[in-house]
Parts: structure tokens; sequence; C-alpha cells
């Protein structure tokens, strides 16, 4: 019966929501220069963990998945961090690009529990993420260059 009281009290004390708009992309935007279609993967798939945006689902609205929803989007953020873009140095954007091709040619992300629910990413979505990747990668490499010049 207590078991039963805590889940129902539990219930009126929510965790804080990641809700702070795409504004905060409009640095990694304007510096990775994705396209259109880059864009449109990175948000179906990428946002809701990896920036200040997320959509969350009906059940997030229970505790104590909520609680769980709202750590992993906490760890996934500090992992990295889209809205966070601007305050990265050169030499973390490109870690963090590199990071995110290897973690898409191991097939680590998405994680297997987000891709239950909003399906798995194609192998072309991926390769087009590993070739846009790669690709923003080259001016930290090169600014990375001539400033250790």
């Amino acid at each position: 019966m207590l078991l039963l009281v805590l889940l129902v009290v539990v219930q009126f004390i929510r965790p804080e929501k990641n809700n702070g708009g795409l504004e905060g992309i409009t640095a990694f935007k304007n510096d990775t220069k994705p396209s259109d279609e880059v864009f449109m993967i990175l948000k179906k798939n990428c946002f809701d963990c990896h920036s200040d945006t997320t959509k969350y689902p009906w059940y997030a609205e229970i505790a104590p998945v909520s609680y769980w929803l709202a750590d992993h989007v906490k760890e996934g953020k500090g992992d990295f961090n889209m809205a966070a873009w601007e305050t990265y140095s050169t030499k973390k954007k490109d870690h963090k690009l590199e990071e995110l091709v290897e973690e898409l040619e191991k097939g680590e992300m998405p994680l297997d529990f987000y891709t239950w629910i909003h399906g798995k990413l194609s192998k072309e979505d991926q390769e087009t993420l590993i070739q846009w990747a790669n690709l923003a990668r080259i001016q930290y490499q090169d600014e990375l260059k001539v400033s250790s010049k």
C-alpha cells in the first residue's frame, strides 16, 4: 500500500523538461553547414537527447519513466550538445564530430531503446551523416593546423 501511495505522490513531482527551442542550434548549424537533408536526420534522430529541444512522448509524464528520461537527456547533452556548440573549442568541435562518426560506424547511435520507439536510422542516413560530419571536420582540422604553427 505504501508503495502505491509513493507512486501516486511522485507523479506530482516532475523533473525539469528540456524545452529550450531551436535557437541554440543556430551556431551549430552555421558552423557545420548541414544540408536540409542532414538537418532533418539530426532533428529526427539526435535533437531529443543532444540539444535543448526534446519532443517528449506521452509516457514521459509518468514517473519513474519521466526521471529516467530526464537523466538520459542530461547525460546525452553532457556528451554532445548541439545547443552549446558555440561554447566548444575548435579542438572539442572536431572531437565531437569524430565521436559522432565513430558512434554511427559502430551502430551505437541512436541508442537501441530510442530506436524501438522512433525507428532505426537507415544505412543511407548513417552514411549521409558520416559524410557530412567528416566534411565539417575539415574546417576544424585546418584551424587546428594553423593555430599550432
